[in-house]
């Protein structure tokens, strides 16, 4: 298939002058046009005729619509000046007013979509009174997409400067001009974002509303639209990926940057359908947000459509069978709906609100009592808000009288379908309160911990993708070695961004599982501003990339790691986050082998670069659906108050005091320092793995055998080593364990300095080996005792991972001075500085007592729901004689749990 039948052309030289994309650009544009005003001049009928209501949201809307009628008269009145066709074919005085047009539409691109979001989401705000999460979401959404849209709205206005230099046929020499299909696609990631947190932010709101199944699919669904745009906006980019392929290829590696105005490429013919699904993109966001607000014209033509006719209950959830009289018909609706859309809390005093789902002081009695309808006056005076205008399928004003209770006869008995008696899929999350997880067993917590691990497993993956990409991204740009540790301390630094905003914020306010959705969506949005970095070749695009993606997967750790070590027994705390920290070492191995032999194998140049790009928007995806997920998984939580109540159970140990500062406190900055000193000796090694191999080991060139071969081999050991310090840790105390593996690190780090050929290799992996649990037992050990500070400390431990940006820029001037075995001075002094925190668990009894989980178990042993006592913490002869004993004498054992005897004196 030629170039141009893919809607692109390399070179003039054979152009057809058949070939032309205006016909098609018109027709779609002028389609995409009719449609979108038949939507708004619906939704004005809806509003004005039905609902009687106008807002800002309508407003915005309109505008949007008069902004896409000057953007699509732009694209018409282009086509007919020659866009669509080959350069050489368009009609000299036909050039200037094309380049006009064409600045019009650019122009007016970002304002229209800006307008679409905004309505969108000013519609979302009226939604949003009573949840302040969602309220506080949507107007950082709106914040974000107003900014970008003022400012790329600027970029686009003034791409060249001098600005009349754009509509020049040959620029001056002083212009500077930015090309047009660059800036588009630098500004996909921006637009592709939006379109996905304004998908996911009602998806909340509307599945945890109580109503009948078929309603709440119809309000999924209708909210659902926005993902046509996001679809279409993929279709867009991959076109302007197209146009930018094939500019590349005419103006020349050196001059990717260059402007349309300043070369003799055929832009005209490459960018016109890219252009084209940038109108369809415009007019199918505005089909988007008006679609919920024609739900009043609907019920009003088509009232079965909305109705349940199959369901005995109407849409409160009572049946058509207790309501006596037509006329009352709308009001019993609307009350009960307006009822429906909050959660209900009933009281023992109030045992028929439990049933029905109303609020306190809207019950049903038989006689002559209260009724739902005493909200009608209410509403009657406030007027219908905007979840009452999605959730009736009756749109006529309330009645401002209350409504005869003698027509009615709703009762508890009537009313059994208000509160399932199961879950559906849209509240299966919503059911009762979890246990702390503070208190979970082992099989209890397996399922939540096996859930979380996933996400050790995604920022390993994101690890290992990001050292390769920053690698192939220095050798693409020609950066000095500088800026390739720059780029690497730049992922790092969002250690020290992230969990101290907006992470210590989310953790601390909304919990573990708003951490993770957080986490997760700013790291979707990290690897999409990769585009803008590959397009425009960019160091510092990159750099902020690498920052985003770094503080995204911050703020996962901040979560992720303190949930594991926390939830389920204390004694297997360091167990737990050794095992999720090996399948994050798993994803730290098996990426980089996919994206060195598969995803950037061809990434020799900026257009192998940009075809990248379709991994990263697949991550951010991922991402996206994975928070999804998060959001209804059932992740147990814990307050302070669980937390002080663990730390209770050790109090004397926990409120030892050291010099007059309590001992926990000492160990948490002690641990804090060695952190930040294992991380930055970890990064130093590993930053310059491959160039240590080629210095003590010349001969693997020679052999053929790439020395990232060998760092994988490291890797590989690397995670073997953090579940062999799992099976260690039921042996071994955690900080026995973490002493030896320090020193393994001094003494390997140190022959490192002096061995050269296959034995400086050999040792090289056995450090990766001693290196492999330190951090798990860390971040474990530190977070014991800490009550209400326990957060707290998460937050400090995380940012202590900053040092991974620290160490390898100090290694850098060593390395390039006296070579990669003497650099390794600076692991070896990391790994020193480290050491200082074991030494002080080892050398004073009151921290022992504070840190040895066995000392915790013995002491205050826990018991299951059966009330048997667990050995978890116990040695295997220990755990084989408590076993045998249970059996022989259960009644006993329960005895001796219950007050608090050692397993031993059974």
């Amino acid at each position: 298939m030629s170039s141009a039948s893919n809607g692109t052309s390399s070179t003039n030289d054979a152009a057809n002058p058949d070939e032309n994309h205006g016909p098609v650009a018109t027709a779609v544009t002028i389609w995409m046009l009719a449609f979108s005003s038949a939507f708004v001049i619906l939704r004005c009928v809806s509003r004005l005729s039905i609902v009687k209501r106008w807002g800002w949201d309508d407003t915005l809307i309109l505008v949007a619509w008069v902004l896409a009628i000057g953007f699509s008269f732009s694209i018409l009145w282009a086509v007919r000046m020659g866009f669509g066709l080959h350069d050489q074919y368009i009609a000299s005085e036909n050039k200037v007013p094309l380049q006009k047009s064409e600045y019009a539409f650019s122009v007016l691109y970002n304002p229209v979509l800006m307008a679409t979001k905004s309505s969108i989401l000013v519609f979302y705000l009226s939604m949003a009174k009573t949840q302040k999460l969602f309220k506080w979401a949507s107007i950082g959404t709106l914040a974000v997409v107003n900014i970008a849209g003022v400012a790329l709205t600027f970029v686009n206005a003034f791409q060249c400067n001098p600005v009349w230099a754009e509509f020049q046929l040959k620029s001056p020499t002083y212009a500077v001009c930015t090309d047009l299909v660059t800036l588009y696609l630098s500004s996909a990631p921006v637009n592709i974002s939006t379109d996905l947190i304004i998908l996911a932010l009602p998806m909340p709101v509307l599945t945890n509303m109580r109503l009948p199944r078929k309603q709440k699919i119809i309000l999924v669904i209708t909210f659902s639209f926005g993902a046509f745009v996001a679809a279409v906006d993929v279709v867009r980019i991959s076109y302007l990926e197209q146009a930018y392929q094939v500019r590349i290829q005419e103006v020349g590696q050196e001059n990717a940057n260059a402007s349309r105005i300043t070369t003799t490429d055929d832009f005209s013919w490459y960018a016109s359908l890219s252009f084209m699904w940038s109108a369809i993109e415009v007019h199918v966001g505005i089909i988007c947000a008006c679609v919920p607000s024609l739900k009043p014209l609907v019920a009003r033509i088509l009232p079965s459509m909305l109705r349940d006719t199959g369901d005995p209950h109407d849409v409160s959830g009572t049946r058509h069978a207790t309501f006596r009289t037509d006329n009352n018909l709308n009001a019993v609706d609307f009350a009960t709906l307006r009822s429906a859309s909050k959660p209900p809390s009933p009281t023992a005093s109030s045992p028929i609100s439990a049933v029905n789902g109303f609020p306190n002081g809207h019950h049903n009695h038989v006689n002559g009592s209260a009724g739902p309808l005493a909200a009608v006056p209410e509403a009657s005076t406030e007027g219908m808000d905007m979840l009452d205008f999605l959730t009736t399928p009756d749109m006529n004003s309330p009645p401002t009288s209350p409504i005869n209770r003698a027509g009615t006869n709703i009762t508890a008995t009537t009313n059994p379908a208000s509160r399932p008696a199961s879950p559906t899929f849209f509240d299966f999350y919503n059911l009762q309160k979890r246990k702390p997880m503070t208190k979970l067993s082992d099989k209890e917590s397996f399922l939540p911990v096996a859930l979380v691990t996933i996400l050790f497993f995604l920022w390993g993956c994101a690890y290992g993708l990001l050292n390769i990409l920053n690698s192939q991204f220095a050798k693409v740009a020609k950066f000095n070695g500088n800026q390739t540790v720059s780029l690497h301390a730049a992922y790092y630094a969002g250690y020290a961004i992230g969990p101290i905003f907006p992470g210590s914020f989310i953790f601390k306010k909304l919990g573990f599982k708003a951490t993770f959705i957080a986490g997760l969506a700013i790291y979707s949005v990290g690897t999409l501003v990769f585009w803008p970095s590959a397009v425009l070749v960019s160091f510092t695009a990159f750099v902020i990339s690498n920052v985003a993606v770094g503080i995204g997967v911050a703020i996962l750790e901040l979560g992720a790691n303190p949930f594991v070590a926390l939830c389920g027994p204390a004694a297997h705390s360091e167990i737990r986050l050794n095992i999720s920290q090996g399948v994050q070492a798993i994803g730290t191995v098996l990426a980089p082998l996919l994206a060195q032999k598969v995803l950037f194998k061809s990434v020799t140049d900026a257009s192998g670069l940009i075809s990248v790009q379709w991994t990263y928007l697949g991550i951010s995806l991922f991402d996206v659906a994975l928070a999804v997920i998060f959001l209804y998984l059932p992740i147990n939580e814990a307050s302070e108050e669980d937390f002080e109540e663990l730390a209770e159970k050790r109090q004397s140990a926990n409120s030892a005091q050291l010099y007059g500062i309590k001992v926990i406190y000492i160990t948490l900055a002690l641990g804090v320092f060695s952190q930040f000193c294992y991380v930055g000796a970890q990064e130093s090694a590993s930053f310059y793995y491959e160039s240590y191999i080629t210095e003590v080991e010349p001969s693997s060139n020679s052999q053929g055998v790439d020395p990232f071969y060998y760092q994988t081999v490291g890797h590989t050991v690397f995670a073997v080593g953090r579940f062999l310090c799992a099976a260690l840790q039921f042996f071994m105390k955690p900080r026995t364990l973490l002493s030896l593996l320090f020193i393994g690190m001094v003494i390997t780090s140190a022959l490192c300095m002096v061995l050269s050929g296959p034995s400086a290799v050999a040792v090289l992996t056995l450090y990766e080996l001693f290196q492999s649990g330190i951090f798990p037992l860390i971040y474990a050990i530190c977070l014991r005792g800490l009550g209400g500070y326990t957060k707290t400390g998460a937050v400090l431990l995380t940012v202590a991972t900053s040092g991974g940006a620290v160490f390898p820029a100090i290694q850098t001037p060593v390395a390039a001075s006296y070579g990669q075995r003497y650099a390794f001075c600076i692991v070896l002094a990391a790994s020193a500085g480290g050491i200082v925190f074991p030494v002080f668990l080892e050398t004073v009894d009151k921290a022992k007592r504070q840190v040895d989980p066995r000392v915790i178990e013995r002491t205050l042993p826990t018991t299951s729901s059966e009330g048997r006592v667990s050995g978890r913490a116990l040695s295997f002869s220990e755990k084989a004689l408590w076993k045998f004993r249970r059996k022989s004498s259960r009644n006993v054992e329960v005895q001796h749990a219950e007050e608090g005897a050692d397993p031993s004196s059974i």
